[in-house]
């Protein structure tokens, strides 16, 4: 697996690219986004994890680029910034994860096992189509449409639309929702989930209320037709 580490603190940059490549990890470093963008528009890697500090493009800045340019590739997030308003930009910008500074290499490796896994995951689904309430999505293709609109879905987006859509009416708590679709449990459960579904809704439009929020304790999926 290809992964593309973006961080500009030359001591960290090379301590992690040392510990993923134990790890067998095949990992290109970049100091600065710029580097990073040509390095993706070269090879897209199968995983980004992006520093937010950086000199230059910022790392936000960067991850609006590249999912612009490519919805499907998981990104996390590794930021000094620990508060709950970075985090939270971080997921409505497009990150798959956050994960805060200082972290153990064993948290990081959980964190990128389970992202792969989703991924494996989502490429083994059931292959037919499944449509509910004017929205389609094709698992093969992971493609998804609302009416005759291509929607621009990042992974964890996807996952969450072909899961409400494969089970409507069925209640998923929050917990149920981030053990599915990120493979383990966080401190930040419901601001995780509750993020990438207001997302999620932004990019369905008005087919977006057919998701429903039971207060306190999660989401069904409601074809209101």
């Amino acid at each position: 697996m290809r992964i593309l580490l973006i961080e500009d603190e030359r001591e960290l940059r090379e301590l992690l690219e040392y510990g993923l490549s134990r790890l067998n990890y095949k990992v290109t470093a970049a100091a600065n986004a710029n580097d990073a963008l040509i390095m993706v528009e070269e090879t897209v890697p199968d995983l980004i994890l992006l520093d937010l500090m950086l000199p230059g493009l910022q790392g936000l800045q960067f991850l609006d680029i590249i999912r612009r340019k490519n919805q499907a590739v998981p990104v996390i997030i590794i930021s000094a910034r620990t508060g709950e308003d970075d985090i939270i930009k971080g997921l409505e910008h497009g990150a798959d994860d956050y994960l805060p500074k200082p972290f153990s290499m064993r948290l990081l490796e959980a964190k990128i096992n389970a992202s792969f896994r989703r991924a494996g995951r989502g490429q083994q689904a059931d292959s037919e189509k499944i449509s509910s309430g004017g929205v389609t999505v094709d698992p093969e293709s992971r493609r998804a449409t609302s009416g005759d609109e291509v929607l621009q879905l990042t992974q964890k987006e996807f996952d969450l639309l072909s899961l409400f859509l494969r089970r409507p009416q069925k209640v998923f708590t929050r917990n149920q929702l981030l053990n599915i679709i990120w493979g383990y449990e966080v401190e930040l459960v419901s601001r995780t989930v509750d993020a990438h579904v207001a997302m999620l809704r932004k990019k369905l439009g008005p087919r977006g209320s057919n998701i429903k929020t039971l207060p306190k304790i999660g989401y069904l999926w409601a074809d209101d037709g």
